[in-house]
């Protein structure tokens, strides 16, 4: 009953995360169409689109991997992961997540405190304090933390990640 919950809240952020991405998506090409429209047919360059439109993509690309990403969607060796057996592949899942939680680990410190020190600093044209421009690699950083223990847990009790299929690749639609 209570696993049963947890896994429909689970589906419920998921599709919320999922709709924050678009939204952000949305406004990096909205601001970017303006920021076309200012420049080449009104020749009148403007600054703050660019601003936007990047600190949108470090968002979208760093809140998308957290958050959206599901984990058969990540970049592999598909060459050496599908030519070994499932013995293998949860050993190397199991690796890969202790190294990647410990590299998390020991960067989350330092950019907790870079983060904090940012907030001196401000964005050329919004004034918008860095500290929130770069506060989403801490998210990022504790949910792929998460990620990885989760999946390093399962991979140890025996649910090892499936050797990619070609046949059943697709676009993500």
């Amino acid at each position: 009953m209570v696993m049963d919950r947890l896994r429909t809240l689970g589906g419920w952020l998921a599709r919320r995360a999922e709709n924050v991405l678009v939204l952000m998506l949305g406004a990096m090409f909205a601001v970017f169409i303006l920021q076309v429209v200012f420049r080449y047919m009104l020749n009148l360059p403007i600054g703050w689109t660019h601003e936007i439109s990047v600190i949108l993509w470090l968002w979208i690309v760093l809140f998308g991997s957290a958050f959206v990403t599901r984990e058969s969607e990540e970049i592999r060796f598909d060459i050496i992961y599908g030519a070994v057996g499932r013995r293998a592949r949860r050993v190397m899942a199991v690796v890969t997540a202790a190294a990647l939680v410990v590299l998390y680990t020991i960067s989350l410190p330092a950019m907790a405190d870079y983060v904090s020190f940012m907030k001196v600093e401000r964005t050329a044209y919004l004034k918008l304090p860095f500290n929130w421009v770069y506060a989403i690699y801490l998210a990022f950083a504790v949910a792929s933390i998460a990620r990885y223990l989760w999946l390093g847990w399962r991979a140890m009790r025996g649910n090892a990640p499936e050797a990619f299929d070609p046949t059943k690749a697709g676009s993500g639609v």
